[in-house]
């Protein structure tokens, strides 16, 4: 009887970890969705909001800090963004990496740059709030698209 009050009791935290993880995905995605979502919208103040003021990045063109992602969002039209192949994990209490595809539509200083590219994005968690502090994306090439 003993034994399986045992398998009880870790069948039931299991569940509850395997939920807590499936719930900081969502949320963390919805974060991810946000950041994109202010970038296209041009509202540096919302993306101020879910990205670090310290924030890296790396993409084909170059490396990125805060001020040239704000001078760049100036030169994006974004038609639209959505998501694929979505994954996170962590092995941290306070920092979750995630990996995705999103397909983009839309024209960089009047080029187009459409396409899907692979992306991944570090998160942090800072006293009660998850903030990007890294992200990268590099398109994909035409033959995987």
């Amino acid at each position: 009887m003993q034994k399986y009050i045992v398998y009880a009791v870790v069948a039931f935290f299991s569940a509850v970890a395997i939920s807590i993880a499936g719930s900081e995905k969502d949320m963390i995605m919805a974060k991810e969705k946000a950041a994109w979502q202010a970038f296209k919208d041009k509202d540096a103040a919302a993306f101020q909001k879910v990205v670090d003021k310290d924030l890296r990045a790396v993409y084909a063109e170059g490396i990125a800090d805060m001020a040239k992602e704000m001078a760049d969002m100036k030169k994006w039209d974004i038609k639209s963004f959505s998501f694929g192949d979505y994954n996170s994990f962590t092995d941290e209490p306070d920092v979750i990496v995630t990996t995705y595809t999103v397909k983009i539509e839309g024209t960089y200083d009047g080029k187009d740059m459409s396409g899907t590219y692979n992306a991944g994005s570090v998160w942090k968690k800072e006293g009660n709030d998850w903030l990007g502090i890294f992200h990268t994306n590099i398109k994909q090439a035409a033959a995987t698209q």
